[in-house]
């Protein structure tokens, strides 16, 4: 499958269910895409979560941090509208050991301006949340 937003291609995969609140709509997945880290909305996502740290090698395979760090960088295009579950999932990175705003700065390396929000300035924005 191909990203709606630039074409790239799409990494599909499970969103737990205590993580489903988190998101818009009523999916029972997500994509990511590998070339502009834009979230979307999958209605048939594999069985399995599939390594997601091939993403430039910024997402770390951690197991309980590599969904909620996906669902978190999708959700930076609009802070103000996903505020409260961008906190969540920042809280739940954390639990697991992993600092999200280091992640944020490696994505941002690897990605640029090719990624669908201005990563570095939303990491600076993040440092004000918390």
């Amino acid at each position: 499958m191909s990203c709606p937003d630039c074409g790239g291609d799409l990494v599909s995969f499970p969103v737990p269910d205590d993580l489903q609140q988190l998101l818009p709509g009523n999916e029972p997945g997500a994509g990511v895409c590998r070339s502009c880290l834009a979230l979307h909305p999958e209605t048939e996502p594999p069985a399995a979560v599939p390594d997601l740290s091939d993403l430039d090698g910024a997402i770390p395979d951690a197991d309980g941090a590599a969904v909620p760090l996906v669902l978190l960088v999708g959700l930076l295009d609009s802070l103000a509208m996903h505020r409260e579950e961008i906190t969540a999932l920042l809280e739940r990175v954390e639990r697991e050991g992993v600092d999200p705003l280091l992640v944020l700065d490696r994505l941002d390396a690897s990605y640029g301006e090719a990624a669908h929000v201005d990563l570095g300035r939303r990491r600076r924005q993040l440092e004000q949340l918390l």
